[in-house]
């Protein structure tokens, strides 16, 4: 394999010349500056990015985690930033961490180690002490971190409410619940906004709520137990299209009609929305203008070297298909 003594040698210069020539870091002359390249030419040379990163402490490299890859909404997500960093020329790297701390380290002092000139994060598990040891750029997006990082959001509570008020719209007496996990920045919002609008009802029980964990097999598995133990819920409002998919796939199994007897509407507006028989309704966020929102204020603080803070909020908009009805 080809080294920079190689280039070296051949354009009878220094390696730190062929360095400068390769980091445009110094002043070289137009002809030196010629030979070295003609000599990277000939040699077919490959600059080892390792070492152009520790040279120039920088690696052209962002780091996005997610904590399910599995889940649709992250592929969307990250196609959208992958799509800027690659349009500003940044290596992409995509994390899965499952919401596991260990592994959000392990991953943070490997990409450190790495000069990553950056993070995009999603999680509900770092703190701001391990925050605080980061000594790159972070954009927290779809979870707000700290008050101390800039973040990209939607209007998560809201949303929620919009989402339950709409089933109440279309004659939805019982409505109920299928949250993500508790330990979920999202999940505390979505929810609060679903109190909002029904803790004050004569008909609500907290029974009424179940956990979903943003996973389509616990998502179904509640709801079959909550249609069992309640058959006069008429609506249900699934915290993410994943369980609002697990909660059709659970009606299905009972034999109960969607949207006939059970209306039900997700939150995301992830593609597999409009697979599921039937089509589901949902609170569709703008993934990928979220993703890139994201992106850009990465690079951004990145190649400008800037320490403000920037909070960007989105809106849902409610997106009707075929798993709700109008009963009135």
């Amino acid at each position: 394999m080809t080294t920079i003594k190689d280039v070296a040698k051949l354009a009878n210069v220094s390696t730190a010349t062929v360095s400068r020539v390769l980091n445009s870091n110094g002043y070289v002359n137009f002809s030196t500056k010629e030979r070295v390249k003609q000599a990277i030419e000939q040699l077919n040379y490959l600059p080892n990015d390792v070492a152009r990163s520790l040279f120039k402490g920088r690696s052209k490299m962002i780091a996005l985690f997610v904590p399910d890859i599995m889940n649709p909404y992250f592929p969307e997500l990250a196609r959208a930033v992958e799509d800027v960093t690659n349009r500003y020329e940044y290596t992409f790297v995509l994390c899965n961490t499952d919401d596991d701390i260990e592994k959000e380290l392990t991953y943070l002092s490997a990409l450190q180690q790495k000069s990553v000139d950056g993070f995009i994060i999603v999680s509900s598990t770092i703190s701001e002490e391990h925050i605080s040891k980061i000594n790159a750029p972070i954009v927290a997006l779809d979870r707000i971190l700290s008050s101390k990082l800039s973040s990209v959001t939607v209007n998560n509570r809201e949303g929620a409410r919009q989402a339950v008020q709409f089933l109440k719209s279309i004659g939805c007496k019982r409505i109920a619940h299928i949250c993500g996990p508790e330990h979920a920045g999202n999940t505390k919002t979505r929810l609060q906004g679903y109190l909002d609008e029904v803790q004050d009802e004569d008909w609500f029980i907290s029974s009424y709520i179940l956990p979903g964990e943003f996973n389509f097999e616990i998502a179904k598995q509640s709801t079959m137990k909550l249609l069992k133990d309640h058959p006069e819920i008429d609506g249900i409002f699934a915290g993410n299209d994943l369980m609002g998919a697990g909660a059709l796939s659970a009606a299905a199994n009972l034999g109960i009609s969607v949207p006939a007897d059970l209306s039900v509407i997700g939150f995301d507006g992830i593609a597999l929305g409009e697979t599921t028989t039937p089509s589901l309704t949902t609170m569709a966020q703008p993934i990928y203008d979220i993703g890139s929102k994201a992106a850009e204020i990465l690079v951004q603080q990145i190649d400008d070297n800037q320490t403000s803070i920037r909070s960007e909020e989105f809106k849902v908009v409610l997106t009707e298909r075929q798993s709700t009805i109008s009963r009135r």
